[in-house]
C-alpha cells in the first residue's frame, strides 16, 4: 500500500543546542543514536492567542516532565530548567506566532553506535509551527469515532511509562495506524490487564450518573498536563471525579466520554467500535468543562490557576 507523503510542518527558526538555526537547516546526522534506539524524551505544548498576546499555557510545567522524563532515561539535560524554558520564550518570538504548537526534544546524539547510549552527547532542540486541531476542525464539537486497539500499553516493567520518551511512542504509532486504517479517527489502549488505559496520544475521561472517571497511572496512562488540569476544573465545578481503573464494557455503556492532551485539548467520542457513546453527541459534562477550559486560555475568564505566561 502506498500512502500519499505529506508536507510537515514549518517555521522561520528552530533552537538547536543554544542556537537559532533556519529551519532548513535544522539537521542531525545519520548515526544519532535516538534515530536508531528511540533514545529521546520530548514535550507538546501549545501557546495560544488571547488578548493580552501570545500566552504560553503550563509551559513551566511541561518543562518539568521534559526534565523528568529525562532524567529517567539518564539523560543529563546541558541546560536548566529556566534556560529551557526561556529558550521556548525566544523560539516563539523569533517565529513570531500568536499561536502555536512547541516541541522540545532532548535526545542522544552523534557517538558510539549500539545499545548503551551512556557514552553519546545529549542534544536538544526546541521546534515551534502552527497546528490546529489535532483530531480536525470539527471534533471539538462534533465528536470523533474510535475504536478499542488490538494493541495494549506496555507493562509497568517494560518501559517507563510515565516518561514522554520517543521510543515508548512506537506504542502509539501501531494503535493510531491501525485505527486510521479501519476507519476511525482514533484507537483506545486496554492495559495489560484489560483495563482501559489511554487513546494513542490522550487520556480518556468517561461520565457515567454524573461522576467523571479517568484511568489512574497504574494502567500505564501518560500523567497528563491537560489532564490534570480538567481535573482541576471539574473539582472546582462541584464534579465527582474518581481516579480509578474501568473495563471496556465501561466505553460502551458511558453516558459521555471524552479525550484530553495537549494536541487533543478537549475532544468528544462520539462513539466507540461503533457503538454510539450516550446520545452519540457532545455531552453536557463534557461541554462544560471544554468550555471552562477555553474560557480560561482563550482569555474569557480569569487564569485564576496561573496557567498561562505571556511570550
Amino acid at each position: 500500500m502506498n500512502t500519499p507523503v505529506k508536507k510537515g510542518p514549518k517555521a522561520e527558526f528552530v533552537w538547536m543546542d543554544g542556537e537559532m538555526v533556519p529551519w532548513s537547516d535544522a539537521k542531525i546526522h545519520v548515526s544519532t543514536h535516538a534515530l536508531h534506539y528511540g533514545s529521546g524524551a520530548f514535550e507538546g505544548a501549545r501557546v495560544y492567542e488571547h488578548p493580552q498576546g501570545p500566552a504560553m499555557f503550563r509551559m513551566r510545567d511541561h518543562v518539568r516532565r521534559l526534565f523528568e522524563s529525562s532524567i529517567m532515561l539518564r539523560m543529563e539535560i546541558p541546560y536548566t530548567r529556566d534556560e529551557i524554558y526561556e529558550a521556548i520564550r525566544e523560539t516563539i518570538k523569533a517565529n513570531k506566532l500568536n499561536s502555536c504548537y512547541v516541541r522540545p526534544l532532548v535526545y542522544r546524539g552523534e557517538g558510539p553506535m549500539g545499545v548503551n547510549p551512556l557514552g553519546n552527547p545529549t542534544n536538544v532542540f526546541i521546534a515551534v509551527w502552527k497546528w490546529g486541531k489535532y483530531l480536525g476542525e470539527e471534533a471539538l464539537t462534533e465528536g470523533v469515532d474510535v475504536c478499542v486497539s488490538s494493541f495494549r500499553r506496555m507493562a509497568p516493567d517494560t518501559h517507563l511509562p510515565l516518561g514522554k520518551h520517543t521510543g515508548n511512542y512506537v506504542n502509539s504509532q501501531l494503535a493510531k495506524m491501525e485505527a486510521v486504517l479501519a476507519g476511525f479517527a482514533e484507537g483506545i489502549m486496554l492495559d495489560v490487564d484489560g483495563y482501559v488505559s489511554e487513546g494513542s496520544g490522550e487520556n480518556i475521561f468517561a461520565v457515567r450518573d454524573g461522576v467523571l472517571f479517568t484511568a489512574p497511572y497504574s494502567t500505564t496512562a501518560l500523567g497528563g498536563i491537560t489532564r490534570n488540569s480538567i481535573m482541576r476544573l471539574a473539582k472546582e465545578q462541584g464534579i465527582e471525579t474518581r481516579e480509578q481503573k474501568f473495563s471496556r464494557e465501561m466505553l460502551y455503556v458511558a453516558d459521555e466520554l471524552f479525550f484530553t492532551g495537549t494536541a487533543a485539548e478537549v475532544t468528544p467520542i462520539r462513539s466507540v467500535d461503533r457503538i454510539p457513546v450516550g446520545s452519540g453527541t457532545r455531552g453536557p459534562v463534557g461541554e462544560k468543562l471544554q468550555k471552562a477550559f477555553f474560557d480560561v486560555i482563550e482569555g474569557r475568564t480569569e487564569d485564576r490557576y496561573e496557567w498561562l505566561e505571556f511570550v
